[in-house]
């Protein structure tokens, strides 16, 4: 599911839905979504593509895109201090 939108989103050659003909390639493994690419490729892109797809799904407020490494990012809750709710309860 969440790599089928990403094939028809990612855009190659200013066309979406065809990946190049095999250029970009999606490969899913258990939870992880791996992006290959044998052009240049933009990290700030799939991220993009990561936020358009939890605003559509109602994720947003929940989840965050970080980048974990230099070629890859992760989905992770927002921190929720409770100290601060304490504090607002006084």
């Amino acid at each position: 599911r969440d790599e089928q939108f990403l094939q028809e989103r990612i855009k190659v050659n200013g066309k979406a839905g065809n990946l190049g003909g095999g250029v970009v390639s999606i490969e899913r493994s258990k939870s992880k979504i791996a992006v290959n690419s044998e052009v240049p490729f933009s990290k700030r892109y799939l991220k993009y593509l990561t936020k358009k797809y939890l605003k559509k799904n109602n994720l947003r407020d929940w989840l965050r895109v970080v980048a974990n490494t230099k070629e890859s990012y992760e989905l992770r809750y927002f921190q929720i201090n409770q100290d601060e709710e304490e504090e607002e309860e006084d």
